[in-house]
């Protein structure tokens, strides 16, 4: 990517190659190394730089841009941060702020990244890097809204389309809960029906008169019955079962 391309050059033109003030052995020998990529060993040499002058501002910006290269980009910031208090050059100041700026990039924190070289900018209005970075960071971030936008139109359309799949899926649902209701009461209809064409039992003729003269017939006879059972001249009834 073309911004990573800018980072590179800013942070070579930034190293403090060869530094005026003390502990300047350090500084210089971890310049070597820094150099020759060496970002760990560099890092370890800014360190015993700033052992003896805490302060100091070369081994500060220096072992902020060692931590970059080891992408330890929250540390870069701090240091970064350190040198922006510290040293009363704005040219020094405009360097620090363009490389928070850029750590913030690699994180993709555009809105952080585009605040920090706007700082840049303001120390030093001519840095076409920081430009050209602060452009880059604010097309990153339109593109990321535009991308959250559309993300959000998306889950939308989804759920539209999912609402309208159920509310489809309900009206099929409703119209096979009428047909098989209009199904049922049709059967419940002809069952109705049915029971209405069945003959019913017819009321009985007889008498009063006629009943009570049949009770009266079935009763001698079965008194004739007991009669003969009792002489011993019964006959065997055969009774068939009606299964």
């Amino acid at each position: 990517m073309r911004h990573l391309r800018w980072i590179g050059t800013v942070i070579l033109c930034f190293v403090f190659v060869g530094a005026i003030a003390q502990p300047k052995k350090e500084v210089r020998k971890g310049n070597d190394l820094y150099n020759q990529q060496k970002y760990k060993e560099a890092a370890e040499s800014y360190q015993k730089a700033l052992l003896k002058q805490p302060n100091y501002t070369p081994g500060l910006f220096n072992l902020g841009n060692a931590q970059y290269k080891q992408k330890d980009y929250e540390t870069s910031r701090k240091l970064m941060q350190g040198v922006a208090k510290t040293t009363d050059k704005k040219e020094q100041q405009a360097a620090a702020n363009y490389n928070i700026g850029n750590s913030y990039l690699e994180e993709n924190k555009y809105k952080e990244a585009i605040e920090s070289y706007k700082e840049a900018l303001r120390k030093n209005p001519e840095d076409e890097q920081a430009k050209y970075n602060l452009s880059y960071a604010l097309q990153k971030m339109k593109n990321q809204q535009g991308g959250s936008d559309n993300k959000k139109n998306k889950d939308k359309k989804d759920q539209d389309k999912k609402d309208e799949n159920q509310k489809d899926k309900n009206k099929e649902n409703d119209e096979q809960n009428k047909d098989k209701n209009d199904q049922q009461n049709k059967q419940d209809q002809n069952k109705d029906k049915q029971e209405e064409q069945r003959p019913q039992p017819q009321p009985s003729k007889l008498s009063e008169q006629q009943a009570e003269q049949l009770l009266n017939a079935l009763q001698q006879e079965e008194k004739k019955l007991q009669d003969k059972m009792k002489k011993g001249k019964a006959t065997r009834i055969r009774v068939e079962k009606d299964w």
